[in-house]
């Protein structure tokens, strides 16, 4: 068990979901040298066990966060609370599940913190609580939810951030962080699925190549949580009760941006310039989901090809990080250039 800093300047921090892609990294950014919060102790709650650096400097505590005594006995002596806990799904979870966690999840960390007096609440949300499913071009936080989600996730997001910022008040300050399309060391959701692509000799890109969305390093992210935590401490109010986009650089297009992992990984990308026109492969994803939908009695799987995988490729979602840095200063910690280079590095390695 890590031991307690007795400096009562450093703040104990809970970080929920920190064995994750995500988490870890917050692990690390609050642990690293340059830190602009120096923690006293720091908490991982996760269903899984922490496998990241600093282990030796942190408390894992096994939990999950639908259990209100578990979530309740963590927060004890927690002054900073980074709720990155969530499943991410796109269909192999029923909507009963994926609600539970996400929605009723976050309740429960609300109602924790303020149980055990947490000061400050930094959540981490998506840019999928807004998604449309058509473009959506230079947006700003003030844009509305839509009247309909593309799926349960996506609208589990959307409700979490309203308990999130309903919560904020004197006894509990919060914030939300909607961090733009994660990629990054150990990528779970992007980087293996197109390599296998490349590694089997047929590699297909959807829509023509036009469309943008917004990206941002994991470890520009996990910054970005550390450095909202730094201010909301230091008396910081333009974060309370406020939600932030993050993202590190200008829109690109999702194939184009991953090609250059795949590719300097040592992969090759053949053929060179296929891609699959949008309304063919939203057909095409209409007929995946269909066969999986029939197997469902015999294995529940999710097909890498769907319909909202086509749609959140081949459509136009941009926005920027301007709010951010006007509010608390953000700017990204890793250059472009170096976030590619650590990316495809480990890449190269595996």
């Amino acid at each position: 068990m890590a031991e307690i800093d007795l400096n009562l300047n450093n703040p104990n921090i809970l970080i929920t979901g920190g064995s994750g892609f995500l988490g870890k990294r917050i692990v690390e950014e609050f642990l690293s040298d340059d830190s602009p919060l120096k923690p006293g102790l720091v908490k991982v709650f996760d269903i899984k066990p922490y496998d990241g650096k600093f282990d030796q400097q942190i408390e894992y505590i096994k939990g999950d966060v639908r259990n209100i005594d578990a979530v309740n006995k963590a927060c004890e002596g927690i002054d900073i609370l980074i709720h990155a806990a969530a499943i991410i799904d796109w269909g192999t979870k029923s909507e009963k599940e994926v609600l539970s966690i996400n929605v009723d999840g976050t309740k429960n960390i609300i109602k924790a913190c303020k149980t055990n007096g947490v000061k400050h609440l930094v959540y981490t949300s998506s840019l999928d609580a807004v998604f449309t499913g058509k473009a959506l071009i230079n947006i700003d936080e003030n844009h509305d939810y839509p009247e309909k989600h593309q799926t349960i996730y996506c609208e589990s997001k959307h409700l979490s951030e309203i308990e999130v910022i309903n919560a904020n008040g004197d006894q509990l300050k919060t914030c939300v962080l909607r961090p733009s399309d994660i990629y990054g060391e150990a990528d779970p959701y992007h980087v293996d699925s197109l390599i296998d692509m490349a590694r089997n000799g047929f590699y297909v890109r959807l829509g023509n190549g036009k469309s943008k969305c917004q990206h941002v390093y994991v470890g520009n992210m996990a910054y970005a949580h550390v450095l909202a935590a730094a201010e909301m401490r230091n008396g910081n109010n333009n974060l309370r009760g406020e939600i932030f986009f993050i993202t590190d650089g200008e829109g690109k297009n999702f194939f184009k941006f991953f090609d250059q992992v795949v590719i300097g990984a040592g992969y090759k990308i053949f053929p060179k310039n296929l891609w699959l026109p949008e309304g063919l492969a939203y057909s095409i994803g209409s007929i995946s989901e269909m066969i999986a939908y029939l197997m469902r009695p015999i294995k529940r799987y999710n097909p890498k090809f769907s319909r909202f995988a086509v749609t959140y490729t081949c459509t136009d979602f941009t926005f920027s990080s301007k709010k951010a840095e006007k509010a608390f200063g953000f700017r990204p910690k890793y250059s472009d250039e170096l976030s590619l280079e650590k990316t495809i590095g480990f890449y190269q390695k595996k």
